[in-house]
């Protein structure tokens, strides 16, 4: 099945919880889109712990999914992804607005996420949300197949409201 057209986004395209069920549609989109994926063990771990587990999805679809970790007045935006047959459509943006929307209404002040710098259309996002560069992690990610480096981790913050 072929997602939309870039110019004409999918219709019905709704946010609500993650469910086990969902899991392997949602470790294919990460497989689809990442060299190194969470597997469905991880994204198991964290609806388990009572993480905020999400997905946009249409009835027969997830198109992006996210993951948030709140605690002692923090949010973690520990992942998004968006299937690759649905970028460039606006719903990363989405569903970050709906982590940190999440992360606001639970109390946390500030929300932290780590990002790979050779991830620029993140990076741009991030930013549009007012994120800012708050550290580095060195060598933080995995090597991308093919590549001996570890990839860095930059560590971007912003307030949110209250």
């Amino acid at each position: 099945m072929f997602g939309p057209s870039k110019t004409q986004p999918a219709l019905n395209v709704f946010v609500r919880v993650m469910r086990a069920s969902d899991l392997d549609l949602v470790v294919a989109s990460e497989n689809l889109s990442l060299q190194n994926p969470w597997s469905k063990r991880v994204f198991s771990d964290c609806l388990r712990s009572g993480y905020e587990c999400w997905v946009l999805a249409t009835r027969d679809r997830i198109v992006a999914h996210g993951v948030l970790s709140v605690g002692a007045g923090e949010a973690h935006v520990l992942t998004i992804c968006v299937h690759p047959d649905f970028r460039q459509m606006g719903y990363g943006r989405r569903m970050l607005k709906h982590l940190l929307d999440k992360g606001s209404k639970s109390a946390a002040k500030v929300c932290f996420l780590e990002v790979r710098p050779s991830n620029k259309v993140a990076i741009a996002l991030y930013l549009s949300f007012g994120f800012v560069q708050v550290g580095e992690r060195r060598h933080y990610y995995p090597a991308n197949p093919g590549e001996q480096e570890r990839e860095d981790a930059l560590i971007l913050s912003r307030l949110l409201p209250l």
